[in-house]
């Protein structure tokens, strides 16, 4: 996975311009799909043979500018920008040791089993469920701590039916769980789960080659399908674990005095009957 780092980001990206939306006309011969290699190089004001060498990983120490300049020529927005810096920081790509096992801290544990109407758990880096409270287990059975949440939407019929799990929104998830990785993709979790994903799901292979890499958002709408309350619309909010590395607690709520909250009230009762 870490041969070329720099050169697979970029040959994905660079095939999934369309030369038509950067003033290139093309013509019913073109044999490759995005931008040729010099056509880019040109784009980004540097010569073929200089972006030749970088894409197949034989200048390992590009530039600041150099990478600012094909990342225009690119079009990726400031998170892909920052991800491709980050491919080519000699201190990135530095094999590390392995990581720790993700733990939550025993008295954030203790606040999210607190909270008996609102849903709500934790998850690390690599989209697994650390721990969770009665309300999100009774929500769907995908928030059970030791759970992936990426596993669970691509390859789970019951998260399927509950979330909605269009390949929008797994998009929006292989590219969170790529920009949560960044250049650190040796680690063996990491490893293990791509690899794993990459064996049972045609649409992760598809996605995660693309390179697309986007922080998860703080926040929005889930729009669920529970089998005993029906219909809810719940907001979702995202916050930091302070002193967790890369830890985020998710919490749910309804708006106040809708078909939603009557929905989550009823769980809530639900769930305290089965404890």
């Amino acid at each position: 996975m870490a041969a070329n780092l720099i050169g697979e980001f970029l040959r994905a990206r660079r095939e999934q311009v369309r030369p038509e939306d950067v003033g290139i006309t093309v013509n019913s011969h073109r044999r490759v799909p995005g931008l040729r290699r010099d056509e880019l190089a040109l784009l980004a004001g540097i010569s073929t043979e200089y972006y030749t060498r970088l894409e197949q990983g034989r200048d390992r120490n590009p530039s600041a500018q150099v990478l600012d300049a094909v990342a225009r020529a690119l079009g990726l927005d400031r998170e892909a920008s920052a991800h491709l810096h980050d491919l080519a920081d000699p201190a990135h790509r530095r094999r590390r040791a392995p990581r720790r096992t993700e733990r939550v801290r025993p008295t954030v544990t203790q606040l999210v089993a607190s909270w008996d109407r609102t849903p709500a758990y934790v998850q690390g880096r690599y989209l697994d469920v650390l721990t969770s409270n009665r309300m999100a287990v009774a929500l769907s059975p995908i928030y059970t701590p030791g759970t992936n949440l990426l596993r669970a939407a691509l390859l789970d019929p019951a998260a399927q039916a509950l979330l909605d799990v269009s390949e929008w929104n797994i998009g929006g998830l292989i590219a969170s769980l790529r920009a949560a990785a960044g250049a650190d993709v040796d680690d063996p979790r990491l490893t293990e789960l791509v690899g794993e994903l990459s064996v049972k799901s045609d649409v992760f292979r598809r996605l995660w080659s693309r390179h697309h890499v986007r922080p998860q958002p703080g926040g929005g709408v889930h729009h669920m399908h529970h089998p005993q309350v029906g219909e809810m619309e719940l907001r979702y909010d995202k916050f930091v674990v302070a002193g967790a590395e890369d830890q985020l607690l998710v919490i749910y709520q309804a708006e106040p005095a809708s078909r939603s909250a009557e929905a989550l009230a009823l769980l809530s009762a639900l769930a305290g009957d089965m404890a």
